[in-house]
């Protein structure tokens, strides 16, 4: 399975009932921040007062973050980035599930919509999912909390995947995913901003603002 922040972060998302992320707009959003979070833990962004900035020219391998790093250059801020490009992002990391075997895709029920997906392994997606909430539940200092796992914390939280972060999650350990999210801060300041924001963004994004 790969360990790409983005794909990790589309199959919490991801809602068997409903064939899909649980909120495809919101899911967008969130896998575009993954991998944006994903590059910057790389080393391959960074910023320089509050502008996103990009180390390095050659290709990661993965098709989703070199479509991210070729959006970053030119300046952008890390919220920008975030909201840029988000629909092709998620249809790039259903792509990539798809070809490792761990998501079928099928056609829209309608001619206008989105793909239906359905995990293939549901025993990848538990596993995954326990990894989170351990995480989420932990007494154990957050600093000692791989760093990939505070990241989807911080994520599942501000997208209220409620598969992950229940709403009493949300008050019970709510000063355990504000650490997660500070987390993001030694990377980028402004990244973590961009995290903060992301209910906002979410809000606007489903009113048709934002980018696509």
């Amino acid at each position: 399975m790969t360990d790409d922040l983005a794909c990790l972060m589309y199959l919490l998302a991801h809602d068997d009932a409903a064939e899909g992320p649980y909120d495809p707009s919101r899911t967008e959003l969130l896998v575009r921040a993954a991998a944006v979070t994903d590059l910057a833990l790389r080393g391959r962004l960074g910023e320089d007062r509050g502008t996103v900035t990009v180390s390095g020219t050659e290709p990661t391998g993965d098709p989703v973050l070199d479509g991210v790093l070729r959006d970053a250059v030119g300046g952008h801020g890390w919220k920008q980035l975030v909201r840029r490009h988000r629909r092709r992002s998620l249809t790039e990391v259903e792509d990539r599930l798809a070809a490792a075997g761990l998501l079928t895709l099928r056609a829209p029920r309608f001619r206008v919509g989105a793909r239906r997906s359905t995990v293939t392994d549901h025993a990848v997606s538990a596993a995954l999912r326990a990894r989170v909430t351990a995480a989420l539940h932990g007494d154990g200092p957050v600093r000692e909390v791989p760093a990939a796992d505070a990241v989807l914390v911080a994520l599942a939280a501000a997208g209220r995947v409620r598969a992950v972060v229940s709403r009493q999650d949300q008050k019970t350990h709510r000063a355990r995913i504000d650490a997660c999210t500070r987390r993001l801060g030694a990377l980028a300041p402004g990244l973590e901003h961009a995290v903060r924001a992301l209910p906002t963004t979410m809000v606007a994004a489903q009113g048709g603002m934002g980018g696509s």
